[in-house]
């Protein structure tokens, strides 16, 4: 997003931003890691299963877009709102690899998908109220949760499921490269209560994404 932009014209574009997350189909610029693998072949139960994962997967990122997009308006250099954007658009191509996979595996995204949005931006634009080092902080600690979270559920995916695991595989290397582009870009290390309220918003969010 430019540094000239106004504040309303950065809001109008945090307003279209938020649309599109929501209700447009998402588009991904990337191609799907796993568009050239067979489809597996998988019982009923592991197909719901992975569903479900990646249902949380997909609420994930929508939080995260939320998330970078808030902090974008807030941003006080140009060159940390580029950085926070660029983020947002390979979320938004992780976003897309998660609804196509879903629809593949007969599921469904979450109901509270308006809900993961307005919730995330809010957090957002409060951490990037203080600074922008807090801000890259908050990135980083953001990506290197999820990188985590993504670790926990290659393992809980159905060992036939190939397809969702090379998404999200490729999904966590992108949180690392976020993460690590973050920290040097000046990201400050959050203190540890902050850090453990993210951990239990995160768990909030994939309990109850993993149902509704």
């Amino acid at each position: 997003m430019p540094a000239t932009l106004t504040w309303p014209d950065r809001l109008i574009a945090a307003a279209d931003q938020g649309l599109r997350a929501i209700a447009a189909p998402p588009a991904a610029v990337r191609e799907s890691p796993g568009a050239a693998l067979p489809e597996p072949t998988l019982s009923p139960a592991e197909a719901r299963t992975s569903a479900a994962l990646m249902r949380v997967n997909h609420a994930g990122e929508v939080a995260a877009q939320a998330l970078y997009h808030g902090q974008s308006i807030v941003a006080r250099s140009s060159e940390t709102r580029e950085l926070l954007m660029n983020a947002a658009r390979e979320e938004r191509d992780h976003l897309a690899w998660c609804a196509g996979r879903i629809a593949e595996l007969g599921g469904r995204t979450s109901w509270l998908t308006a809900f993961w949005y307005a919730g995330s931006f809010g957090i957002g634009v409060l951490a990037g109220l203080r600074d922008d080092a807090q801000s890259l902080g908050f990135v980083r600690e953001t990506e290197r949760q999820v990188e985590a979270h993504l670790r926990d559920h290659l393992e809980r995916l159905p060992a036939a499921d190939e397809k969702s695991a090379a998404i999200l595989s490729r999904m966590s290397a992108d949180e690392v490269h976020h993460g690590t582009t973050a920290e040097l870009a000046g990201g400050a290390e959050l203190p540890a209560a902050i850090r453990g309220c993210m951990r239990v918003g995160g768990e909030i969010l994939r309990r109850i994404a993993k149902i509704l």
